[in-house]
């Protein structure tokens, strides 16, 4: 992915950066996506994106390692979070060969894992088809980025 110096931040008022992602937002519990917020976004947004990715999952695919969770794509400029399971954005494909979010379970006894949300600040606004993989997403979006941030959560089967 490409590198975008950014002083965007994004918090979730359901896990604080590096702590444990409660169990509603994984596929243990509810299996919802957890409410996301961004402030600071850089001058000229007009879109935004998410992902979902794991990178400690053992999966090798496409080229890529880890495991995707969710994307999200489409989403207004003009926003500065989403709500508990959100029903705006376009969905992508994810890794459980879903379109939407599908939440944290690394497989038993793996330990604890850590699931990175990042946003992606577009300088546009885009119009993506539905169920994009996250390489297809990132190659259309990429030469349009204008800041990155992450919230870095952490989850342990059982």
């Amino acid at each position: 992915m490409a590198f975008a110096l950014s002083s965007m931040q994004v918090t979730s008022t359901a896990f604080e950066q590096h702590q444990a992602i409660p169990a509603r937002y994984t596929g243990e519990g509810d299996d919802v996506s957890p409410p996301l917020a961004w402030h600071n976004v850089p001058e000229g947004t007009k879109g935004f994106a998410v992902i979902c990715h794991d990178p400690d999952a053992p999966l090798v695919k496409d080229g890529s390692y880890g495991f995707i969770h969710w994307s999200l794509y489409n989403l207004p400029g003009d926003i500065t979070g989403l709500d508990e399971n959100t029903p705006i954005g376009t969905p992508g494909s994810n890794d459980f060969d879903k379109r939407g979010y599908g939440g944290p379970m690394p497989p038993e006894g793996h330990g604890k894992h850590l699931y990175y949300f990042m946003v992606l600040a577009l300088d546009h606004q885009t119009a993506l088809p539905e169920g994009l993989s996250m390489a297809e997403l990132l190659k259309e979006v990429e030469p349009h980025l204008l800041g990155i941030d992450r919230l870095v959560g952490t989850y342990q089967r059982g």
